[in-house]
């Protein structure tokens, strides 16, 4: 098993935290729904797409400098929500969020979360964003609202793309539950992770932390993740309750989880700054186009009307080029992010957006580009096509 130092890219990183972490955990960052063919494409899309360089240009500094959400960021791309960060580590969110803070970035704190949204706010003063569900329970979403004010949060994020949980199926095999639960049927999966138990018994502090006071979280126990999640998820929420949402917050607005050209009109209809265009990580509906295919067509739609966050599948520096040059304004980061925690806590993080980093900083030098802002269509075009960014294979991805 490599060192934290001895990672030199996101695989390497993957397979440090496959190591060090138990079965039910790993696979929990891991997998997606189904046969997984969605979370395989999210990433393998990229390489539909070709960098075309242009030498022979000043590059002797390279601006990574990126806006986004009414705020400069230190690099053009920032951390995705994501769920229950203490399953993979004990330094969980703060961990994340203060790795986020070293390296000039935003950090993404999920509903779902371990650490509670203030804590994360008084901890650290990078630019925040609260990922936020509208859930049966429509005061403790308003309640969510005016927390974030007072905490000054950048941004809410609203997902959407999770009216029930997907068919994940490897926790099912699993029996992955929150908190974790080690059975007969499961102990051997747990038991060569020492580190892991280790911390376990010193703080077994897993709890949903900005849902547990409002209702019984965990069912007065361990309870499946997919029963928890379709408990607590509204399948009735519509572009009317969304609009609300908008109202309610009164400032930078995201909707996660959008790809169709139709939707994104939507929401840029209901009052909505930004759409993440994103398939969840391929976990919820198999068969759902990348998001790296949609920018294109999104971009076309709604020119400059609405900023795109490309989420999903990144795991180069070029991926996050060739997503700006096909008209993304950021990315966003989750997999990436949580190998890194699960790989060395606070120190895994920083290792990862090291790596991406110094990946997107040389790819742009090789590419003859000294900025982000300067990333164009004439950069990337599709595989095999003999023109700069010939689009015509992708105006029906959606």
């Amino acid at each position: 098993m490599p060192r934290i130092a001895n990672c030199h890219n996101i695989a390497d990183l993957r397979r440090r935290a496959k190591a060090k972490l138990p079965r039910p955990m790993f696979d929990y960052i891991d997998g997606g729904a189904d046969d997984e063919w969605t979370m395989r494409r999210n990433s393998s899309a990229f390489d539909d797409w070709e960098l075309l360089p242009n030498y022979l240009r000043n590059i002797a500094t390279i601006d990574l400098r990126t806006e986004v959400l009414g705020c400069t960021l230190d690099l053009p791309f920032f951390l995705a929500p994501t769920g229950m960060s203490r399953l993979f580590h004990h330094h969980k969110e703060l961990g994340a969020c203060r790795a986020a803070e070293k390296f000039g970035t935003l950090y993404t704190l999920s509903t779902m979360g371990t650490t509670s949204l203030e804590d994360i706010a008084t901890t650290t003063q990078t630019p925040k964003m609260f990922q936020i569900y509208i859930l049966k329970d429509r005061e403790l979403t308003r309640e969510f609202v005016q927390r974030c004010k007072a905490a000054h949060y950048r941004a809410l994020c609203l997902t959407v793309d999770t009216p029930l949980a997907g068919n994940r199926e490897r926790d099912l095999y699993n029996g992955m539950t929150m908190p974790p639960k080690i059975t007969l049927k499961n102990l051997f999966s747990y038991g060569f992770s020492f580190d892991w138990l280790f911390h376990l018994a010193l703080s077994p502090d897993f709890k949903l932390a900005n849902v547990a006071h409002r209702v019984d979280a965990l069912g007065g126990g361990a309870m499946g993740l997919i029963d928890y999640v379709n408990s607590q998820f509204d399948r009735s929420v519509t572009w009317d309750d969304a609009a609300w949402l908008a109202d309610q917050w009164d400032g930078p607005f995201v909707i996660k989880g959008l790809q169709s050209v139709e939707d994104v009109k939507r929401a840029r209809e209901i009052g909505a700054s930004a759409v993440m265009v994103s398939n969840h990580g391929g976990r919820q509906l198999e068969g759902a186009p990348a998001p790296i295919d949609c920018i294109p067509a999104l971009r076309d739609a709604i020119g400059n009307d609405l900023e795109l966050i490309l989420d999903g599948g990144v795991r180069r520096g070029t991926h996050v080029i060739k997503a700006l040059a096909l008209g993304a304004d950021a990315c966003s980061i989750g997999r990436p992010y949580l190998y890194g925690l699960a790989a060395g806590g606070q120190a895994g993080v920083e290792r990862t957006l090291k790596l991406l980093r110094a990946e997107v900083e040389r790819s742009m030098a090789l590419l003859g580009v000294s900025a982000t802002a300067e990333l164009g269509t004439e950069h990337v075009r599709k595989v095999g096509s003999s023109s700069r960014c010939d689009l015509s294979s992708t105006d029906k991805v959606l």
